[in-house]
């Protein structure tokens, strides 16, 4: 049986969210089989509880915040991707404010946190979401045309292309593509930064948004450059922070999914419209469970590897 996965022990990270620049701490424990990921905001009076599904995503302004009532986590993504990229089904995550810290800006320090807990088989069937039929959502037209489209795959591959006009990002590879069963999520795709024009981030700033946002944990860009003194950590880092994002944003699914993701300029609102798309069409989707590991893709059956 391809079972689900926990974390073997919890573990801790401290850091300030990226838009709030408020101290948060997280704690991120094991939950039983079938529990999904949930966070926790343990900072107010009683604790409130918010599982992550695609109907919880109700902000994608910026980042993916989740909700339940007037109580919110923001900026999930980075988190929600090292757990698809680790196989993890099941997890508490306990947080003392309202936004996830952006940490190096991303998903790496999470993955490392991750894997220093150690992941632990369950025993019950890992719960895949297979896709069945095209499902596709898309934006503007011309030059502002976007879309991220969903078809059938026995295993889970991504394809994202980004276009910004800009000589930094020119310069870079524009367009990924990766599959998750290679096993090298860690490697390839956990270390891509967030990124942000400088311009961008005195606006935000100007509204209360970026404010712990710097040069430790983003690629920030002028008018014609990069910022950072150490450059790029991968020569396509732009569009391979598009696709960590995508990942973490269609795990909001709460489950694993078998499918191809392609997306042309998509975001965490269009990420977020296609899942409710897909979950709208009764016939486009099924949930499956493989007996045996050698019905499963290849790759999926094998713990996500370490750096």
């Amino acid at each position: 049986m391809l079972a689900q996965r926990t974390l073997k022990t919890l573990t801790r990270a401290v850091g300030v969210g990226l838009h709030s620049g408020e101290r948060v701490e997280l704690t991120l424990r094991p939950a039983p089989p079938d529990t999904g990921i949930v966070f926790r905001r343990i900072d107010l009076p009683q604790p409130v509880d918010i599982p992550v599904n695609a109907q919880s995503v109700t902000d994608t302004r910026l980042a993916s915040t989740i909700s339940r009532g007037d109580v919110k986590v923001r900026t999930i993504e980075h988190l929600m991707s090292a757990c698809a990229g680790l196989g993890l089904d099941n997890l508490y995550i306990d947080i003392t404010a309202e936004e996830v810290p952006i940490l190096d800006g991303s998903a790496s320090s999470f993955v490392y946190l991750l894997q220093s807990a150690g992941i632990e088989p369950q025993k019950a069937p890992k719960k895949f979401l297979r896709v069945l039929k095209p499902v596709e959502v898309s934006e503007g037209e011309g030059e502002q045309l976007k879309w991220a489209l969903l078809t059938p795959h026995h295993g889970f591959t991504l394809s994202f292309e980004i276009e910004f006009h800009h000589p930094a990002v020119d310069a870079t590879g524009q367009r990924v593509e990766f599959d998750m069963g290679s096993g090298r999520y860690s490697r390839d795709i956990a270390r891509a930064r967030t990124f942000a024009f400088s311009r961008d981030v005195e606006t935000m700033r100007a509204n209360g948004l970026a404010l712990g946002g710097g040069l430790d944990n983003a690629i920030v860009m002028d008018d014609t450059k990069v910022l950072n003194a150490d450059g790029l950590r991968y020569a396509e880092e732009f569009a391979k922070h598009k696709i960590l994002d995508a990942i973490g944003d269609l795990y909001c699914i709460g489950h694993p999914m078998l499918a191809a993701y392609s997306a042309f300029r998509s975001g965490h609102a269009l990420n977020n419209q296609l899942l409710r798309a897909l979950l709208a069409q009764a016939d486009a989707w099924e949930l499956v469970s493989f007996e045996h590991a050698r019905q499963a893709p290849a790759g999926f059956a094998e713990l996500a590897r370490a750096w």
